[in-house]
């Protein structure tokens, strides 16, 4: 991300649009809910009820949440069908996807440094 300030062209001012942009976005999706709904979705798509039980512990408003600044955002599309009662699905749109696979590669590096974090947390204690 551009962090520098800037004063004067159409070009620069794109650049901070597109870096408060940025922050943006990366303020919404790096919370430990909006990743991982993203995970669960995948390249499935999946009901509200089948997305809540995936994901361990989240509660029905911050599923709900999460799911419309996902959409918000243009990493996932809400699909509602008109049945009584209301069929909804969410999938992740392409700029989601490859989201994901950024985030698959933050899991892996987690599973990689596991050791090397759990030694360094045991030197600080409880």
């Amino acid at each position: 991300m551009v962090t520098k300030q800037f004063n004067g062209s159409a070009d620069e001012a794109d650049l901070r649009r597109a870096d408060s942009l940025a922050r943006e976005i990366f303020s919404d999706v790096a919370n430990k809910w909006a990743l991982l709904i993203i995970e669960a979705l995948g390249d499935r798509t999946l009901r509200f009820s089948e997305l809540r039980d995936e994901v361990e512990g989240i509660s029905h408003k911050m599923l709900t949440q999460n799911l419309r600044m996902l959409e918000r955002n243009g990493l996932a599309e809400r699909k509602v069908y008109p049945t009584v009662p209301p069929r909804v699905e969410y999938t992740l749109t392409q700029p989601g996807l490859a989201l994901r696979r950024t985030v698959d590669l933050i899991c892996d590096w987690t599973h990689e440094y596991f050791g090397h974090i759990e030694t360094a947390r045991h030197r600080f204690g409880p």
